[in-house]
C-alpha cells in the first residue's frame, strides 16, 4: 500500500472567496443582475462553477441563461483569480512538511485551467486537477481516483473544508480531514459525517499521521 494526501483548493489551501465573489458579480452585472454578498457566495461555492452561477442568479423567470452567464464568468475569472487570493497562514509550510513523507495532489471542483494556473504559482510541482469533461466532479470519487493514479498511490486521506469533501472522501473509501478556516462551519461538516477537524495549519502534519495510523496502520 502507498498512501497519498489529496487536498481541496478553495477554502482549504487558498483564501479565494473575494476573487470568486468579484468575478461572479462581474458576470452578473453584465446581465443586469444584482450583486451577491461575500456570505452568499460562501454558501454557493463547492459544487463547481456552473452551480455557483446558477445559485447566484436572482431566481426569477427573466433570469439570463445560466450557461451565458457562466461563459462570461469563465472568460473573466482566470485573469482575475489572484487579485485577492492568497494561501492561508501556515499552509505553504505545512504542505512542505507533508511532502517530506507523502505524495500529494490537489483536487478541486473549480474549472481545470484556473486550478492549474493557481497551483503552478502557489504550489509549484504539485499535481493539480480541476473540473473537466470526462471526469465527474466531486462528490463523485472519480477525480480522487484519477489524482491517486497520477501520483502513484492506492490509498489516500482527503483534506477539505466542506461537506462536499467529506462525502467525496467517503465515496472514495477514504478518511477526510476537515479544516475549519474555510468556507463551511463545523456544524455543516459534521452534519454530513465529518469526524476529524483541524483548526490551524501547523497542526495538519501531525493530524494526518494520526489519521493514517487509525485508518491504515501507518
Amino acid at each position: 500500500m502507498k498512501l497519498g494526501i489529496l487536498f481541496d483548493l478553495d477554502g482549504t489551501l487558498l483564501s479565494s472567496l473575494e476573487d470568486l465573489m468579484d468575478s461572479t458579480n462581474y458576470a452578473l452585472a453584465q446581465y443586469g443582475c444584482p450583486a451577491r454578498s461575500l456570505e452568499e457566495i460562501r454558501t454557493f461555492v463547492g459544487n463547481g462553477a456552473r452551480r455557483l452561477i446558477a445559485l447566484a442568479l436572482p431566481g426569477k423567470e427573466n433570469d439570463p441563461p445560466v450557461d451565458e452567464v457562466l461563459a462570461t464568468y469563465q472568460a473573466y475569472y482566470p485573469s482575475h483569480s489572484q487579485i485577492k487570493t492568497r494561501p492561508y497562514a501556515g499552509i505553504v509550510e505545512a504542505l512542505a512538511e507533508i511532502q517530506k513523507k507523502y505524495p500529494v495532489a490537489i483536487v478541486s471542483n473549480k474549472p481545470d485551467m484556473p486550478v492549474k494556473q493557481l497551483c503552478a504559482d502557489y504550489f509549484p510541482g504539485v499535481y493539480a486537477l480541476g473540473e473537466a469533461d470526462g471526469c465527474p466532479r466531486k462528490p463523485a470519487p472519480d477525480m480522487l481516483y484519477k489524482a491517486m493514479a497520477e501520483i502513484g498511490v492506492d490509498k489516500c486521506i482527503y483534506v477539505g473544508d466542506s461537506e462536499v469533501d467529506v462525502i467525496t472522501a467517503a465515496n472514495a473509501g477514504a478518511p477526510c480531514l476537515s479544516v475549519l478556516w474555510g468556507f463551511r462551519d463545523r456544524a455543516e461538516i459534521e452534519a454530513e459525517g465529518g469526524k476529524h477537524f483541524c483548526t490551524e495549519a501547523k497542526d495538519m502534519p501531525a493530524m494526518l499521521e494520526q489519521i493514517a495510523e487509525e485508518y491504515y496502520g501507518k
